[in-house]
């Protein structure tokens, strides 16, 4: 089969479509013809040969995928040659054929094109934990949600407002609109103001009851400020750095807040599963009915997986970089 292969780690330039051995499916897999996949910064770093894939995955980059089945394992009754499906990989995604676990796939609304599927599965998936496994949002709580107008991003404000609760979020001054028509109460432009002066005016000194955050280093005092009594911090990423000067831990303590480090990727398949089949029983029927939707900034063709790449780290993107296969 085809597939996006890095000659050797480094740049969008080490990426060049390629031949690779076409998958096997297990007893409880599904052999997929992929017709679109997205873009992760998970792509990029692996791309780096700074992220390998966990034990057992294909080295292939790509952790989502739409499509249609090909192939079903003998012990999977759920779909049949022919279904449409999409979902979350370890890895795989950018190839003609991939292979996903039966559990972890999910059917594509008939309302949705593939390339929008495919824009679903990373980025609700790990909203959806971080709101709810972890973050314990309720209704009428206020979240916090910083780089509002990135994948995660534009799928937490969708979701934290189907959850009925009050939205903020932090973004650049040409991606605040968008934030807002997603449903986001309150947009911040972090580039002008320390954020954490907006997010205290805008509730009375009271702050968020929860804060979903891609940036740590630089943000983490004043996250720890934003935060009301009893607050958690959820914490997805390290974009801005990993360490922190002059934190005073008392905070953390006198308001009984909680700091929360996740990652999806390196979950087990398990608990992966688990989280499919909540976030599908919440949000497929609001998919179809066209209350939630993906945010896709772009479509490439996977033959300028290169160009895709190469945007994607210039943080221009608003919602997610799509690739069309074959």
């Amino acid at each position: 089969m085809k597939a996006i292969l890095v000659k050797q780690p480094g740049g969008p330039e080490q990426l060049i479509l390629g031949e690779y051995e076409q998958p096997l499916p297990g007893p409880y897999e599904l052999l997929v013809k992929v017709h679109a996949t997205a873009l992760n910064r998970a792509d990029t770093m692996q791309r780096q040969g700074k992220y390998p894939p966990p034990k057992g995955a294909s080295p292939i980059l790509g952790l989502e995928i739409a499509g249609i089945v090909e192939e079903a394992g003998f012990n999977c009754t759920k779909y049949q040659k022919g279904d449409k499906v999409f979902g979350l990989l370890p890895g795989g995604g950018y190839a003609e054929y991939a292979i996903i676990n039966v559990e972890m796939a999910m059917p594509i609304p008939d309302n949705l094109s593939f390339e929008e599927a495919a824009a679903i599965p990373e980025v609700f998936l790990t909203a959806w934990q971080a709101l709810t496994w972890l973050g314990k949002l309720q209704p009428g709580e206020r979240v916090l949600i910083h780089a509002g107008a990135s994948g995660v991003g534009t799928a937490a404000i969708q979701l934290a407002r189907a959850l009925k609760a009050e939205v903020l979020v932090t973004a650049s001054e040409g991606k605040l609109q968008t934030c807002k028509e997603l449903g986001a109460h309150k947009a911040i432009n972090y580039k002008e103001v320390p954020f954490e002066d907006e997010v205290l005016a805008y509730t009375n000194n009271e702050g968020v009851d929860v804060i979903i955050d891609f940036i740590a280093g630089p943000y983490f005092n004043q996250n720890l400020d934003c935060l009301r009594l009893d607050g958690r911090l959820v914490i997805l990423a390290s974009l801005g750095g990993g360490k922190v000067d002059n934190v005073d831990l008392r905070k953390i303590l006198s308001k009984r807040l909680q700091v929360i480090g996740t990652t999806l990727r390196s979950r087990s398949k398990e608990y992966q599963i688990k989280l499919t089949e909540d976030l599908s029983h919440f949000a497929l029927p609001l998919f179809k009915e066209g209350k939630l939707k993906p945010v896709i900034d772009s479509v490439y063709s996977w033959e300028d997986v290169a160009e895709a790449h190469r945007y994607m780290e210039q943080n221009k993107n608003i919602g997610k970089i799509v690739l069309r296969v074959g």
